[in-house]
């Protein structure tokens, strides 16, 4: 299976970003904790050279947990910034503010000698699609998320957001890069959901979830689909069919909907917590 998906409007999105970045102060980075590394865009860390750096390990929960700490210390360990969070529960968020002001506190320090008191930290939330930015922002803005208005800058159409009198959001699309070199890559952004399925062959893309869950992962599908393994991916599939009851006419088994139901019990954390790279793969 070839992964390449790079919608025209995400080059425009790239563009702003390059076009902001002078305005900004500190570059937050969302990565999926599941796929830390796949799910960085690399030209993020061309564009916020320079720039403090905060990496926000997101859905954390569906992540193992010693994998999570070690990938905060793959992070920290290259002079990142790296909270572990979960959105959509508010996991880690009321530690941000702090990090924050940690990450930028040569730039606060530097306003000061210079007599600039109070001006807020301003923050560009970077990430790629479906990676969780926007509910990250609803979730550290909370209620008191106000626009503070077109800025110099700014292209129409993005939003800068006043957290308080500390911190300001610019919130970007989600952007992924023209091409993937490594295919790899592509395999685990497709099992996460951020590469749209519609163009994805869900069958295949279900047999490779199966290869990994049961070389990484041991005795997770048959916990969860009281299935016996066999070393044939595709016979796999057709007994998680058959334990669901993923019929289609005539009693034959329906082994799309098994491998659409298979992801997205991975991706829902039904199969567990379950993380797809490893430090390690990256030393």
């Amino acid at each position: 299976m070839h992964f390449q998906w790079y919608p025209g409007h995400m080059t425009k999105a790239k563009r702003m970003m390059q076009e902001n970045i002078k305005l900004i102060d500190l570059v937050i980075e969302l990565v999926d904790a599941r796929i830390p590394v796949s799910s960085r865009n690399p030209d993020i860390d061309e564009l916020g050279k320079n720039k403090a750096r905060l990496i926000l390990l997101n859905k954390s929960d569906l992540a193992e947990e010693k994998q999570n700490d070690a990938w905060a210390e793959y992070f920290k360990e290259k002079g990142f910034s790296v909270v572990k969070v979960n959105s959509k529960r508010g996991g880690g968020i009321k530690s941000i503010q702090g990090v924050i002001q940690e990450a930028c506190k040569e730039k606060i320090e530097r306003d000061r000698k210079r007599g600039i008191l109070n001006r807020p930290v301003r923050a560009m939330v970077v990430g790629i699609p479906n990676v969780g930015k926007s509910t990250f922002i609803n979730a550290l803005a909370g209620k008191a998320c106000a626009k503070t208005g077109n800025k110099p800058g700014v292209t129409k159409g993005k939003q800068w957001i006043r957290l308080n009198k500390n911190v300001e959001l610019l919130d970007t699309p989600g952007i992924l890069w023209p091409k993937f070199e490594d295919q790899t890559v592509g395999l685990r952004l497709a099992f996460i959901g951020s590469i749209k399925d519609e163009i994805l062959n869900t069958e295949e893309l279900a047999m490779e979830m199966i290869t990994f869950l049961t070389e990484k992962y041991p005795g997770v599908l048959e916990e969860k689909y009281s299935v016996e393994i066999s070393e044939d991916s595709y016979e796999c599939l057709r007994r998680i069919a058959e334990s669901r009851h993923c019929l289609v006419k005539g009693n034959e088994l329906d082994t799309n909907k098994a491998a659409i139901l298979l992801i997205d019990d991975f991706r829902s954390g039904k199969l567990g917590r379950i993380t797809l790279e490893f430090p390690e793969d990256y030393e």
